[in-house]
């Protein structure tokens, strides 16, 4: 466990946590071992959350920028608050109304940054890779919040993260994730973690929304998917339901709204078929009344409002092991 005196202002000379990383770009590469380490690091960040003033200095003098070309609310106000926490300068650029809207490129805007004095680029984007473009172009280091329908690696980390508060182990624990499996980028990135923690994880949704490549099987645990949503959360430990965008009714993927509901819907009924304690999760934000009914969304197993708080922990985590990274 981390020494929370560590956080206040380690010695120079003091040996720093085994975080080699200068990015983190998603789940898939990450070792057993460091997510051990993020584990351990955010339970101590959760810990300095709920003292009464709840900040340390570890980051003073480093700046941090949210750079999010997509609209988002939890992910940015998460990251600023983590940042804020630890002592860091943050400045929050949108496309919108910058030099992005002028033309400006994705290279150009990240050399822009660093030239300007970034540190960490918490990015979002509405294209695939487009992150990993930036983290090849900029010494300084580059966080996914979310690009496109491919990675969200600080969602996976906290949902495993709340997991495991209330679970301990996942080794043999089933997981069911439901919904739009093929655009959901907080789905792929979770399945790595998962996996890579021993659980049983069934992806779960119409046959349109269901990519064939996700089947897999890891060191540790192993996937399935399935159409048959009764079926699937049979003894579920885990349910988490994925927003659902009603784009995907106009582009023909599912038949109707009524229809998805009627089949994917989470609710008494379904949740009844699951263990009797079973954690209700969705990483926001919620359709409440389609993919997930409102009772089973408040209700005694539901740990949505969890989610929200642990990303602050996760991300502050985060931002403090690739400080210290970048310090060596």
């Amino acid at each position: 466990m981390l020494d929370l005196k560590e956080l206040q202002d380690p010695p120079a000379e003091q040996e720093l946590p085994a975080w080699t990383r200068k990015d983190l770009l998603d789940t898939d590469t990450l070792t057993p071992a460091e997510l051990e380490l993020v584990m351990e690091t955010a339970e101590a960040m959760r810990e300095v959350r709920s003292r009464p003033v709840g900040k340390v200095a570890t980051l003073r003098g480093e700046t941090v920028v949210t750079l999010f070309y997509e609209q988002s609310t939890r992910t940015r106000a998460s990251f600023e608050v983590a940042a804020k926490s630890l002592g860091a300068d943050v400045v929050n650029l949108s496309a919108t109304g910058s030099s992005v809207e002028k033309g400006e490129s994705l290279i150009d805007t990240v050399r822009t940054l660093e030239a300007i004095g970034a540190d960490m680029v918490v990015m979002r984007h509405g294209r695939a890779g487009a992150p990993y473009l930036a983290a090849r172009n900029t010494k300084a280091s580059v966080i996914n919040g979310g690009d496109g329908t491919h990675a969200h690696p600080t969602q996976a980390l906290l949902d495993l993260f709340t997991m495991r508060q209330h679970l301990g182990t996942l080794e043999g624990r089933k997981v069911v994730i439901v919904g739009d499996i093929l655009h959901s980028r907080v789905a792929r990135s979770n399945l790595w973690t998962l996996l890579a923690e021993g659980a049983h994880v069934v992806l779960c949704g119409p046959a349109t929304l269901l990519p064939r490549s996700l089947e897999a099987r890891g060191e540790a645990g192993h996937c399935e998917l399935t159409p048959d949503f009764d079926e699937a959360i049979a003894g579920a430990d885990v349910v988490m339901s994925l927003r659902i965008q009603k784009e995907r009714q106009a582009s023909g993927l599912i038949p109707s709204l009524r229809e998805y509901i009627k089949g994917y819907q989470l609710n008494a009924a379904r949740l009844a078929r699951a263990r009797p304690d079973a954690l209700v999760m969705h990483p926001g934000p919620m359709n409440e009344g389609i993919e997930i009914a409102p009772d089973i969304a408040h209700g005694l197993t539901s740990v949505i409002e969890e989610q929200v708080a642990n990303g602050v922990a996760v991300r502050m985590a985060v931002l403090y092991l690739i400080a210290t990274a970048r310090r060596k």
